[in-house]
């Protein structure tokens, strides 16, 4: 564990072409969103500032995608599709890790808060920043 309170998880896609790092808590908390993308892929965000986030490897296997106000970057793997972290229109100096694409080996449980991001507008203001 970092002294910061922090461990480093490595996380990745299905395929194994797209490899990061991440330090955050080893329990962290978690948003699970219910916007129509979110909602079907099962996303549950880990959002951190970029400092803690390293992509080791697959930043030429990466495929963009963007709707709505395009500013969101959505970040999917050409091999396998899986969208293993993105910038998040609420962050968007930012990351969002998908929690189930971290090795669990590093996590000792995680928290989950609901968020409403199907009204995003009107709920943008629970997001932690």
């Amino acid at each position: 564990m970092h002294s910061s309170g922090f461990v480093t998880h490595r996380g990745g896609c299905h395929c194994g072409a797209v490899a990061f790092e991440v330090d955050a808590p080893a329990r962290p908390q978690v948003s699970d969103c219910n916007c129509s993308i979110c909602r079907m892929t099962g996303f549950l965000h880990l959002i951190v500032p970029k400092e803690r986030f390293r992509l080791l490897r697959g930043e030429a296997d990466l495929v963009e995608y963007r709707f709505k106000t395009g500013t969101a970057r959505h970040l999917f793997c050409g091999r396998c599709g899986i969208k293993s972290f993105y910038v998040p229109r609420s962050h968007p100096d930012g990351i969002s890790v998908h929690l189930r694409c971290l090795d669990p080996a590093t996590l000792e449980g995680y928290d989950v808060k609901p968020f409403d991001g199907a009204n995003w507008e009107a709920a943008r203001g629970t997001l932690a920043d």
